[in-house]
């Protein structure tokens, strides 16, 4: 399945004789820059027909062989013994009672978008109330909207911080992009990475070599040995992703003294949100200015608030796709979901949870969770829906360390705005929650580090609590959004905390047959 998914190529949309367009990185540019909604369909279309229609019967047989190692482990099936990890009987009821906390404030988002989807492209092709068409997203999978902000944005006169120009003009490579990554966990007094990783590492697509490009972090379990794999484009997306790659990186380094079965992240979200962490931190402008890659004029409040929205459409939007992802999967092992109709439930839960729909007629013949590496990769996919609600807990931990947030006075300072880089403070209670490894139980790490033994979505509104004002602001005055596009969220959706009673101003594991353990990116 993994070369089947690596080696597909699908046809230029206008030059039939040009089928050499991969995935990576021809067909997630024209994603990213198309605004022809017929181009856009196209690509859609025949990236699931070249990948996931052609490993339907693979995928099969992959899950009758899944649930038989599950048995013979004393497992029911693999749902069960992929959700051991996370050490709790109730693991689903807890994801589901999270996705309640959050599905107020992404039902918002949900609204607003569409809104503007539907000034861009015409109610023919945006309903007013209905699904969004899924291949207008910018992304194959709408897992995440972050490409399509520059028209969606609430301040469209003002700048977004996407520093991609500025990397290309001062000339960052592959290897600039990752020593700035190393410099943020460095700055922290965390450790930098080894000589090897620097020799060892692909940080660019090697010239005339089939290679899968999804990114992922390697370690290789002798203490010295850690690399990481990338096709490292110049953009800030890449340089974001860097520093996700990095803190896998990093989780390894600080446990690599524990006994081999304890290293390991505390549960698989956890080694998937260090990165993350750090990353909400150097993606603010306030970072990016100190660093070079912007300019005053992208720091006043309204650039600052198309940060924080630009954020939401990657850490919000995220969040039900996740959940999706291995809830169909989870049935799937559980024969609750068959292979006669794979596909048929694989577009009903994401209609459910994402408010997504195929541009194209869709039926069994098809197999569209089979364009999705994790899926063909046997990648267990809740890890990043734990990963994107911690690391929120995480970052507020570390920002109230570094002095950078006061939760008894958030006007100050928002924690949407923190920046722990420097923090040496802020870097001592990092590492002491991930020199633990797993040789704790997940609580006790997640009590180190944030004093709460639970998962909890409070810290994730508290973050997007001002982009959520703004956008019910901006759905509210905009005449082209009908009323039932303005979702009224109850109040229950922010959290009681004193953090929350004065806004602001303005308002994997995959372990290889040589034991070798890979982390991937989402």
């Amino acid at each position: 399945m993994q070369s089947t998914y690596s080696t597909a190529k699908v046809c230029q949309y206008k030059n039939q004789s040009n089928c050499n367009l991969a995935l990576e990185p021809e067909l997630t540019e024209i994603l990213i820059h198309s605004r022809d909604p017929e181009e856009l369909k196209y690509v859609w279309h025949a990236w699931r027909n070249a990948s996931g229609r052609n490993v339907k019967e693979d995928f099969i047989k992959y899950v009758e062989l899944s649930n038989e190692i599950a048995r013979l482990n004393n497992y029911t099936d693999m749902a069960e013994f992929w959700m051991k990890e996370y050490e709790a009987d109730d693991f689903p009821q807890q994801i589901e009672a999270i996705w309640q906390q959050i599905k107020p404030l992404y039902l918002e988002l949900h609204a607003y978008v569409r809104g503007q989807l539907r000034r861009k492209y015409g109610e023919s092709v945006v309903s007013k109330d209905g699904p969004i068409p899924a291949h207008l997203l910018g992304n194959m999978w709408a897992q995440t909207w972050n490409n399509i902000a520059e028209f969606t944005t609430p301040y469209p006169g003002k700048k977004l911080p996407d520093v991609t120009d500025a990397m290309v003009e001062q000339g960052y490579n592959a290897t600039k992009i990752f020593r700035v990554a190393e410099d943020f966990f460095t700055s922290l007094n965390l450790s930098p990475m080894p000589d090897t990783f620097w020799q060892n590492s692909i940080l660019e697509k090697p010239e005339g070599v089939e290679l899968i490009c999804h990114a992922s972090a390697w370690d290789f379990y002798d203490g010295k040995d850690f690399r990481i794999k990338q096709c490292t484009r110049i953009n800030m997306e890449d340089l974001l992703t860097a520093h996700h790659e990095m803190g896998h990186i990093q989780y390894d380094l600080q446990y690599k003294n524990q006994p081999t079965v304890f290293k390991d992240g505390a549960n698989p979200g956890f080694h998937e949100a260090v990165g993350d962490t750090i990353a909400l931190s150097a993606s603010t402008p306030e970072h990016l200015q100190e660093i070079g890659l912007l300019d005053d004029a992208s720091t006043d409040k309204e650039a600052v608030l198309n940060h924080l929205y630009l954020n939401s459409l990657d850490k919000v939007v995220f969040l039900p796709f996740a959940y999706m992802m291995d809830k169909w999967r989870w049935g799937v092992f559980q024969s609750k979901i068959t292979p006669d109709n794979y596909n048929c439930e694989w577009w009903s839960l994401a209609e459910e949870f994402q408010g997504i729909v195929p541009p194209v007629k869709r039926s069994e013949d098809d197999f569209d969770p089979g364009a999705k590496y994790h899926i063909v990769a046997s990648v267990e996919y809740i890890r990043y829906f734990v990963s994107f609600v911690v690391q929120f807990q995480f970052h507020r931990s570390l920002c109230i360390e570094a002095g950078q947030y006061d939760p008894q006075n958030p006007q100050t300072k928002a924690l949407s705005e923190c920046n722990i880089y420097g923090s040496k403070e802020a870097g001592k209670l990092f590492k002491s929650m991930l020199e633990l490894g797993s040789s704790r139980p997940w609580p006790d790490a997640m009590e180190k580090i944030t004093g709460q033994r639970k998962m909890d979505a409070s810290d994730t509104l508290i973050f997007f609590l001002i982009i959520t004002l703004t956008m019910r602001s901006a759905s509210k005055l905009s005449s082209s959004l009908s009323e039932s596009e303005i979702v009224s969220s109850p109040a229950s959706m922010y959290p009681e905390s004193s953090e929350v009673k004065s806004p602001p101003p303005f308002f994997l594991l995959a372990v290889a047959a040589n034991g070798v353990k890979i982390l991937f990116s989402n």
